[in-house]
C-alpha cells in the first residue's frame, strides 16, 4: 500500500483529484476531516460512488449521506467533556490548570447498502464490531 497526499482547497481540487485517483487500480480514500472537507461533504461522497472508490472518513455524517465507512471520535461525547469544562471553569476553575483530556470514545459507521454497490463484502466480524450499520 503506498499512500499519496493529496491536499485539496475548494470543489474543483476535490473533483479534479478524486477523478485522477479514481484510474489508479485497487485504491481507496481516507478523507480527513477539515474545513474544506466538511463543508464538500457531499459531493466527495457523490464523487467516491461515482468512480466505485471505497472511501473511509472521520465523521458518521458522511456515512449516513452514502460514504462507505467512518472511524473516529463521538462527537456528542466531545461535546459532553466539553460541557464538563466549562462547569468547572463557572465553579471557579482555572483553565490553564485543567487537565487536556483526550477523547475516550470512538464509532465504527459502515453502510453496507454502498458497500453492496460498490461490490465489498464486508467481513461479519466488522460488522459486529460497527457501532451503527446502515442498509
Amino acid at each position: 500500500m503506498t499512500p499519496t497526499a493529496t491536499p485539496v482547497h475548494g470543489a474543483v481540487e476535490i473533483e479534479r483529484t478524486i477523478s485522477e485517483f479514481a484510474r489508479e487500480p485497487n485504491g481507496g480514500l481516507v478523507v480527513l476531516p477539515d474545513g474544506t472537507t466538511n463543508t464538500h461533504r457531499e459531493l466527495i461522497v457523490t464523487l467516491a460512488a461515482r468512480h466505485r472508490v471505497p472511501t473511509i472518513y472521520a465523521f458518521r455524517d458522511n456515512v449516513v449521506d452514502g460514504g462507505l465507512i467512518s472511524y473516529g471520535v463521538d462527537v456528542v461525547d466531545q461535546f459532553l467533556q466539553a460541557a464538563g469544562y466549562v462547569d468547572r471553569i463557572l465553579k471557579g476553575a482555572k483553565p490553564a490548570e485543567l487537565p487536556v483530556q483526550l477523547p475516550t470514545k470512538f464509532e465504527l459507521t459502515i453502510n453496507l447498502k454502498t458497500a453492496k454497490a460498490l461490490g465489498l463484502d464486508v467481513p461479519l466480524q466488522l460488522q459486529q464490531r460497527a457501532d451503527e450499520l446502515i442498509e
